[in-house]
Order: C-alpha cells, then sequence, then structure tokens
C-alpha cells in the first residue's frame, strides 16, 4: 500500500483545510463515507445528489460525524445533460476553486433503461456524464492546480475486452453485466487520455477499483426482464455474496487515498486498488481506444459546439 496509508486506512493526519472537493453520487455508499472523511480532513465538502431529499439526510449526517459545517449540497444528475450544465454554471458561480473532483456516482447493471438523452443509462452516466461534467469544470481545476480528477472505476472494466464500438448503446445485444463493463473500462480510459490532454497543467487524474463494496449500487441485480444466464445467475448468487463484501468505509480508502495522498501529486494517468497501483486490463490499456472513444463522447456530448 502507499506510504500515507497506516493499517489499511490513509493517514487521517493528512489534512485538507482550504481545499475544495466535489463528490458525485454523495449521498449514500462510497460517496457518503468519502464526503466524512473529506470533511473530517477540513477540507470544503460539496456534495452533487440526483435525491435531493436524501442528500439532505446524507449532508444532515457528514456535518455530525465530521463535525464541520463546511458542507453544501447541490442537485445533479448525471443521466441529463442540461441537469449538468446547469449544475456547472452554478458550481462555477459559488466556488472559486475546485481541487479534488471525486467522479464517484454510478448505476449498476440495471435494466435497459436510457437517459433523458436517449443513451444507454450506464454509458451515459456512468461514462458520459463524468465526462461532461468534468470537461466543463477544467478551467476551475486548472486554475486550482495543483488538483485532482478521481474516477471511480472497477475490476469488472477486464470482463469486456473491447468496446462494442458499432453498438455503444447495446440497443442490438443489451446485457446489463456487460453494459456495466463496457462503462467501467470506459472510466479508466476516459482517465488515461484525460491525464495526457492535461499534461504541463499539474491537474493528475487518477482511476481506481474500491472493491466488492456493501452498497445500494448492487439494487439492481436480479430484477431485470428478459435476463441473460450470468444476469440470472448473479441474481441467485447474490445472497451468498453479501457475507463476503467489505463495508463502504473500507472501500472508500481507495479513492480517499488517490484524492489526498502527497506521494500521488507526480502521478497521473494511472489505475490504482487497494491504494496502490494495478495493472489494468490490456483494453484499458488501449491509447487509440482512449482517443477514439474521447472524440465520441465530446460529440455525443455537444462538447465542441
Amino acid at each position: 500500500m502507499g506510504k500515507s496509508v497506516i493499517g489499511g486506512r490513509v493517514d487521517p493526519n493528512i489534512k485538507m483545510t482550504g481545499k475544495t472537493v466535489l463528490v458525485t453520487g454523495a449521498n449514500a455508499g462510497l460517496g457518503l463515507v468519502s464526503c466524512i472523511d473529506l470533511a473530517r480532513r477540513g477540507a470544503r465538502v460539496i456534495m452533487a445528489c440526483r435525491n435531493m431529499d436524501k442528500g439532505e439526510k446524507a449532508k444532515q449526517r457528514v456535518v455530525e460525524e465530521s463535525d464541520s459545517d463546511n458542507v453544501e449540497l447541490m442537485s445533479l444528475d448525471l443521466s441529463s445533460f442540461a441537469s449538468i450544465r446547469t449544475f456547472a454554471e452554478q458550481f462555477k458561480e459559488k466556488e472559486q476553486r475546485l481541487d479534488v473532483l471525486l467522479n464517484n456516482a454510478g448505476v449498476m447493471m440495471c435494466p435497459q433503461w436510457t437517459t433523458a438523452d436517449g443513451f444507454e443509462m450506464q454509458f451515459g452516466t456512468n461514462h458520459l456524464g463524468h465526462f461532461l461534467l468534468t470537461n466543463l469544470l477544467l478551467d476551475l481545476l486548472k486554475s486550482s492546480a495543483p488538483s485532482r480528477v478521481v474516477t471511480v472505476s472497477s475490476a469488472a472494466h477486464t470482463s469486456a475486452s473491447d468496446l462494442n464500438w458499432d453498438d455503444l448503446n447495446l440497443k442490438k445485444n443489451y446485457a446489463s453485466t456487460k453494459a456495466y463493463a463496457q462503462s467501467k473500462l470506459m472510466n479508466i480510459l476516459f482517465s488515461r487520455e484525460l491525464s495526457e490532454r492535461l499534461e504541463g497543467t499539474n491537474v493528475t487524474t487518477y482511476s481506481l477499483h474500491p472493491g466488492v463494496v456493501d452498497t445500494e449500487l448492487a439494487r439492481h441485480i436480479g430484477t431485470i426482464p428478459d435476463p441473460t444466464c450470468i444476469d440470472r445467475l448473479l441474481g441467485c448468487l447474490m445472497p451468498c455474496f453479501k457475507c463476503c463484501l467489505i463495508p463502504p468505509d473500507q472501500g472508500a480508502q481507495t479513492q480517499i487515498y488517490c484524492a489526498v495522498a502527497p506521494e500521488l501529486e507526480l502521478e497521473t494517468g494511472k489505475y490504482y486498488a487497494d491504494c496502490k497501483v494495478k495493472k489494468e486490463s490490456r483494453a484499458a490499456r488501449n491509447d487509440e481506444s482512449a482517443k477514439r472513444l474521447w472524440d465520441i463522447s465530446a460529440e455525443y456530448t455537444g462538447l465542441n459546439t
């Protein structure tokens, strides 16, 4: 593990006083415990949540458990480009800096839903939503440098040998497991390409696998209409897996490490697990795929228009 990790936990003495951190999907699971930890370190924490009722309750918990009132709640729906653009505008109006963007929110193995903009939900939320949000906040990240972009991926990316370039929305042959694996591969390719594009700016990027964590993320497993064999198997086995899942505060350590560890200041574009660099799949190391995905994503999100 990294030298900032003591007994499997990121050293609590590493402070973030004066720094602003934005966490997506902040109302539960890894996002919530990350907010509590970062607030304890003295950071100004912006909690971006889709469900504001749950967000308000989560904010109260962060304030109570961190003993910090430097916590804000903002509305953000990553499955809507309009919501993302509105959020980015409001954020830049309110905040003077952004030291860490933690792209934590995600959807896992859901039915064949589509986003407000017509994209497959996991592709649209896990990748395109964070792609657009990050790009809209890049100027603020650059002006706040040294700053970091941390994107939560998964070891599930290894199940995708490549992206389905002819059908990224998987309209022809949808499988929830395949869509999830593809979106997690996209997370790593995005972080990799972003690091290249940010060379010389002192904005660094990191992607990571948090572990197999006991969160609400798995709530759709076993609920898929007309499931594939793999979906059906996961639905049957999920109750057996529960005893093997790690708690959120343990699972969040790698993303907290990527957000705060001083020894990572000169590292960028790498993939982490258990608070150390880990080798990603061959598909995730394909620079041509990373560039191609970036160009397609910029077109789909209207980034260049």
